[in-house]
């Protein structure tokens, strides 16, 4: 079961990824993190209705809470680096959100095993080659790789607190739920501000109702891949769930090759490869 689940994690991370990236080459990225996030809120809400996932409120909820205050700033920067892309690179370095769990180990006195060490050093690497230097031709923008290390911390702090959020499937609905309508309050007052200042907040042609079925599947999927994992951690070893979910960026690249036909550089390809590789140490050290 928690094989099932962590690769269900993947392949719903993967494709979410793809379609946000996507979505947002074409309108604002906080327009379509406030939009597919309305969409999962509306839909959570229907079931938490439906299961009395109510009865489950408590304490907990204020992780959830947390987590929707984190969730728009992570979402945010991951698709505009998804945007500027290549996103064969900028998928496989969000996978080191897994070093939040263990900075925060670190902090409550745990110390990292040889195997941890070593996936920090070759993560490391692979940030530095992802972003050049180049023999030819433009590297990845410096702003692309911090966008995506900024999303990376994002997700791995959301992860951490909506491990929290929940001890069983109904209550896990209700903290999803919670998160959620935090995500679109806070995205919502972020998206206020920026149409106060002049920013976009549609594109040229008005609001993208002919996207909204996207919209919504990349919403519904990114929800969906959170309680996913959650139920792979709950009922099976933790590193087997991360390490099997954290296979998600090779979904997103084969999107990208096969619907873009995008294509990596040498160096790209060794850099984002040693990303991942560096991610799967630290899960399993």
């Amino acid at each position: 079961m928690t094989a099932f689940f962590a690769l269900a994690t993947s392949l719903l991370w993967g494709l979410a990824d793809f379609g946000g990236g996507l979505l947002t080459r074409r309108n604002p990225a906080l327009t379509v993190v406030v939009v597919s996030q309305t969409i999962a809120a509306a839909v959570l809400g229907a079931i938490v209705v439906a299961t009395g996932g109510w009865t489950e409120a408590g304490p907990r909820l204020w992780f959830a809470f947390a987590a929707g205050l984190v969730g728009p700033v992570a979402m945010l920067s991951f698709y505009k680096a998804l945007a500027m892309g290549p996103m064969g690179v900028v998928s496989p370095l969000a996978t080191l959100s897994v070093a939040v769990p263990v900075g925060v180990g670190l902090f409550l006195g745990e110390r990292p095993g040889l195997m941890q060490v070593a996936g920090i050093a070759v993560a490391v690497g692979g940030v530095v080659l992802a972003g050049g230097p180049q023999l030819k031709g433009a590297p990845v923008q410096r702003r692309t790789i911090w966008l995506t290390l900024v999303a990376a911390a994002g997700f791995g702090t959301v992860f951490a607190l909506i491990a929290e959020a929940s001890t069983d499937v109904t209550g896990l609905f209700l903290a999803l739920f919670v998160q959620r309508v935090t995500n679109v309050a806070a995205g919502g007052a972020a998206l206020w501000a920026s149409a106060r200042r002049g920013g976009a907040v549609l594109p040229e042609g008005g609001f993208p109702w002919g996207a909204l079925p996207a919209l919504g599947f990349v919403g519904l999927a990114d929800v969906a891949a959170n309680g996913t994992y959650a139920v792979a951690a709950q009922h099976g070893p933790v590193t087997v769930a991360a390490v099997l979910a954290s296979l998600y960026p090779v979904v997103t690249a084969l999107a990208a090759r096969g619907f873009l036909s995008e294509r990596l550089r040498t160096i790209q390809a060794a850099g984002a490869g040693l990303a991942l590789v560096g991610t799967l140490l630290l899960a399993t050290g």
